[in-house]
């Protein structure tokens, strides 16, 4: 099983800006980790149920990702992983037209906006979702408050408060 660092954003069934999202050439960056200088791998574009997903992994990061073969791992402390994750939100605030994203391992259980709703009002409630950036208009349907602060022009978000140091870093 793989566990991925990533950049996930849930476009609903907006499959024109998804696809604009990917002409950002993302492949062409590269982040910074504390010395280390990671690229980014090929923006996927996948449709799960009525959603049309985007993820965007750097390279050699996680831990049994298919898309790096052979690569060695980079062994990232917490901090480093935080720095990458400011990264990838820099990135996104560079797309338009989504309903929800969010960066962290594995993130894409927390962007589908019915499960938001059904499973996880409680946390939506009291900002345990940091990272979490919702469209104005899902913000205002979830009927969540000012402490999601504006992320960009019609966008809110719980700001992201990084990585903590556990089994998936190196400190």
């Amino acid at each position: 099983m793989a566990l991925c660092f990533e950049l996930v954003v849930n476009f609903g069934d907006n499959l024109r800006a998804a696809r604009e999202a990917t002409l950002t050439e993302p492949e062409s960056l590269v982040l910074h980790a504390g010395t280390q200088r990671i690229p980014l791998h090929r923006p996927m574009l996948t449709t799960t149920g009525p959603h049309v997903e985007l993820s965007i992994l750097p390279v050699a990061v996680g831990w049994g990702v298919g898309l790096d073969g052979s690569l060695p791992r980079f062994p990232l402390s917490a901090a480093e992983f935080t720095e990458l994750g400011h990264q990838l939100y820099e990135l996104l605030a560079k797309f338009d037209g989504y309903l929800t994203a969010r960066v962290g391992w594995d993130p894409e259980p927390l962007l589908d906006p019915a499960e938001l709703k059904a499973e996880w009002s409680e946390e939506l409630a009291d900002g345990s979702l940091h990272g979490l950036v919702l469209c104005d208009e899902l913000h205002g349907a979830l009927g969540l408050g000012d402490e999601y602060v504006p992320f960009q022009p019609g966008y809110r978000w719980m700001p992201y408060r990084g990585e903590e140091p556990s089994s998936l870093t190196a400190d």
